[in-house]
């Protein structure tokens, strides 16, 4: 029942009623090792809808740890030298009685408040480690640190000679993430809001940038770091500013971290490249569409969260597959539309299943190099 539910998310069926169809599927049958002709049928949706209620604490505590062991199990072979870890918070709009959504005053609207944690290993991809669902109207960095603690030090023991290194927006500046994470040994690279001390200490490269506005008319960046410590802080940690001023005015920027060795402007030119990870988080919630959280039971809707995340680690397998190719980089849904969505005809008899595509799909190499490919990892 996992693998009907997560083929079906990949394959854009995101609700249970899609089952009452998809169950007597041949291909959906064939996926989950049952005869596409005379195999039973799959289940049904009132059959899904109860497992979906049927999971606890310890269920989605296990699934959770899945999402870590394939994140080291697939870099086991080639340790990686450095892996950055980006936290991020996200909405997931609700509309009815959902246990323990609330409105949420920045989002505007009636939600829930995702905690995504994704891990790049050297210059791969961005691979989910964590989805947490968390109540709608919490700080953006709730449980981060709990989170923290149970993923980063399976992360050292794994790779005893790897820099670690986190990365987060303002919502992340919390002093326990600075303090659990110099406790660990690991860096951290996280945006500081703007606050009248921040700006005034700032003030000294602002005004150079200003002058060199006026001078030329052209927008400027310029890099500075200097050391601050808020009330919260046990003492002084470093901060980088970005001191830039544009048509539009100043746009000045904070980054507090433990890294030592780089220059300011390095510094943030890493922070930024966050970014990145936003597209991961488009592609789980537009193309996987991860806000059908819609049970009433908060524990139901963190179980429906942990099936959309395991569709878009099963869409990036897919992805990889396709290295050097021209769909290496293409988003979910673009996968989904060129090489899962097509119409196959499919025989079975007493001694072979058999599959026949169109003869003009113009996309039968790609198959062809990711199935040569997987059975190559197979040996």
């Amino acid at each position: 029942m996992l693998r009907q539910r997560i083929f079906a998310i990949a394959q854009g069926y995101e609700d249970c009623n899609d089952h009452d169809s998809l169950r007597s599927d041949p291909m959906f049958k064939l996926s989950v090792d049952r005869e596409p002709i005379s195999g039973k049928d799959l289940a049904s949706q009132p059959t899904l809808s109860r497992l979906e209620n049927s999971v606890g604490k310890r269920e989605l505590w296990r699934m959770g740890e899945v999402l870590v062991a394939q994140f080291i199990q697939g870099h086991k072979r080639v340790k990686p030298n450095r892996i950055v870890i980006d936290a991020d918070a996200t909405d997931d709009a609700t509309y009815g009685q959902q246990e323990f959504e609330s409105f949420h005053g920045f989002y505007d609207c009636h939600c829930y408040l995702p905690l995504l944690i994704f891990a790049t290993a050297d210059e791969g991809e961005q691979q989910l480690l964590a989805s947490v669902l968390r109540r709608g109207n919490v700080h953006a960095g709730h449980r981060l640190v709990s989170i923290l603690r149970r993923i980063a030090p399976r992360l050292k023991e794994a790779f005893p000679e790897t820099e670690i290194v986190l990365r987060g927006d303002a919502g992340m500046a919390l002093p326990e993430v600075y303090d659990f994470c110099e406790s660990l040994g690991v860096s951290y690279l996280i945006s500081l809001p703007k606050n009248s001390r921040l700006l005034s200490i700032a003030g000294e490269y602002l005004r150079d940038a200003e002058s060199i506005y006026e001078e030329t008319g052209e927008k400027v960046r310029l890099f500075g770091e200097f050391t601050y410590a808020a009330e919260s802080w046990p003492g002084e940690r470093r901060v980088v500013v970005k001191a830039e001023v544009a048509g539009k005015g100043e746009n000045p920027r904070f980054v507090v971290t433990n890294v030592t060795g780089s220059d300011a402007e390095d510094i943030y030119e890493e922070y930024i490249d966050r970014g990145d990870v936003e597209n991961r988080i488009k592609e789980l919630k537009d193309d996987l569409l991860s806000g059908r959280t819609s049970c009433h039971r908060f524990l139901a809707n963190q179980f429906r969260l942990l099936l959309h995340s395991a569709a878009l680690i099963l869409m990036q397998a897919v992805r990889r597959l396709l290295a050097g190719t021209d769909m290496a980089s293409a988003q979910v849904g673009t996968l989904r539309a060129k090489l899962l969505k097509v119409g196959v005809r499919v025989r079975e008899t007493t001694r072979r299943i058999r599959l026949m595509m169109p003869s003009s799909y113009p996309y039968i190499g790609l198959w062809e190099a990711a199935l040569n490919r997987l059975s190559l990892a197979r040996i």
